[in-house]
């Protein structure tokens, strides 16, 4: 097993997701993803949940991880807007590639990023130093999601993975919405419980019997209990909803969203990452993943925050949409 180093493009930005500096772009055509853009609803479509308009209370007066900007706490508004009630799924993604023929960026840079539990042993990859958990894995897409040995058959309905920020833009463009900003992600997410650190309210998942969300049990990376009954990604559709009706709002898949990563502060630190972001164009996730775990990675909480370059893929990575009224 060979190590990456950010000589190969590919460098650790957090402890969360790998980051991909991969030189060549591939340019959206909207315009003819508009034309392709079907009258009716895909097979697979997500149910449009209603979601209220006001003053949204958005960060935390408590951020746990300081470098990610997850505080202060503040005030915005937002107008009343639709959500999809999971996120994107395989085979909802199929629905658009059949339709446009869209060829996602993991399949046209030839590789993506997957946790190294998901393959054979005697599998040969790069791992990503300082996170070697992650493996740059040749033929892994969304449709081989753990590598080409792999596919979506009994995962149709589990989000989609290893999209890009601008893959789900492309995806918008088609399917008529768009990707959600922080304010209306986290509003959202809240489901009407003002202040909650998680969309269920404030019990912490715990390793023994609570599950409300699909994130990690055991010690990570090494020991993976599954005592939630999913090793990787759940169906789109688990566990109990939010008030607003919305699944898996936390763990599960991070959730890309419309915003440019920035860090609210003027401390130097702070607008080093920033200056950094802006120059690599890193776009905000939120909502964490499946490899979440309190004990290293305490993203499952909903002012948690990550940002990562537009064009990196990995296994724990996708998407859902909002839609204006």
């Amino acid at each position: 097993m060979a190590t990456a180093s950010n000589q190969t493009g590919t460098e650790p930005t957090s402890c969360c997701a790998p980051s991909a500096a991969r030189e060549a772009q591939f340019p959206l055509d909207i315009q003819a993803l508009l034309a392709e853009r079907r009258p009716t609803s895909p097979s697979g479509e997500a149910a449009r949940k209603p979601i209220p308009g006001g003053m949204a209370e958005i960060g935390t007066s408590k951020p746990h991880h300081l470098e990610d900007g997850e505080g202060p706490v503040r005030q915005v508004r937002v107008k009343p807007f639709l959500m999809d009630e999971t996120a994107v799924t395989n085979e909802r993604f199929a629905a658009f590639v059949a339709a446009t023929g869209y060829v996602t960026e993991a399949e046209r840079f030839g590789w993506s990023f997957v946790f190294f539990q998901f393959l054979p042993e005697d599998f040969e990859t790069q791992a990503v130093v300082g996170t070697e958990w992650w493996r740059r894995v040749d033929g892994a897409t969304w449709s081989h999601p753990f590598g080409p040995q792999s596919d979506t058959i009994g995962i149709e309905n589990h989000p989609v993975v290893h999209v890009s920020w601008n893959d789900a833009q492309a995806f918008a463009a088609w399917a008529g919405g768009r990707l959600p900003t922080e304010a209306e992600w986290e509003h959202a997410a809240r489901g009407g419980l003002k202040g909650a650190r998680f969309p269920w309210g404030e019990a912490e998942p715990d390793d023994t019997g609570s599950f409300p969300c699909n994130i990690w049990q055991g010690q990570f990376p090494n020991h993976n209990t599954d005592a939630d009954g999913y090793k990787g990604t759940a169906p789109a559709k688990s566990f109990a909803p939010n008030g607003y009706g919305l699944y898996n709002m936390s763990g599960n898949a991070w959730e890309w969203t419309a915003e440019p990563y920035r860090i609210r502060s003027l401390k130097r630190q702070a607008q080093d990452i920033n200056e950094r972001a802006r120059l690599e164009n890193r776009k905000l996730l939120k909502g964490g993943s499946y490899l979440c775990h309190i004990s290293y990675c305490y993203r499952y909480r909903i002012a948690a925050r990550i940002g990562n370059t537009p064009d990196t893929t990995t296994g724990h990575t996708g998407f859902r949409l909002v839609y204006d009224l």
